[in-house]
């Protein structure tokens, strides 16, 4: 697969949020459309919202980790444990990248020290879809 690493950049520039502009990049890879993955992930962007939660980069690559591994199993659910390990992995390697998975510590709302940009939180997780997930 050629990388798309620049174009979740080109989505963001357009006004995606963060976990918008790496979920719809690799959404039809896992099945499923554009304008789909871009709804069910415009509440991620913003630290969900706030700035107080989970970066909304990484949020969109657990998004792509739970379509890539879901069975879609509604008798008998049987993928979880896949889907979470692969969570658990993905947000291991973003936080120890860039310090933190949460929005805020990322922007250095607290502190005034940035650890990391968006523009860079979302490389960095469409790196880790790219090598991890896909």
């Amino acid at each position: 697969m050629e990388s798309r690493i620049e174009q979740t950049i080109i989505r963001h520039d357009k006004g995606y949020n963060c976990a918008q502009a790496v979920a719809c990049t690799y959404c039809d890879l896992v099945g499923m459309s554009e304008k789909d993955a871009f709804r069910a992930t415009e509440a991620f962007g913003a630290g969900m919202g706030g700035m107080s939660a989970t970066c909304g980069a990484v949020s969109g690559a657990v998004f792509i980790a739970g379509l890539k591994n879901s069975t879609a199993n509604l008798n008998a659910p049987d993928s979880k444990g896949r889907s979470y390990k692969v969570s658990r992995d993905v947000t291991a390697a973003f936080k120890a990248r860039n310090g933190s998975l949460i929005c805020g510590e990322l922007k250095g709302l607290a502190t005034g020290k940035v650890l990391r940009s968006c523009p860079d939180c979302i490389k960095d997780a469409a790196e880790l879809v790219e090598t991890m997930i896909l």
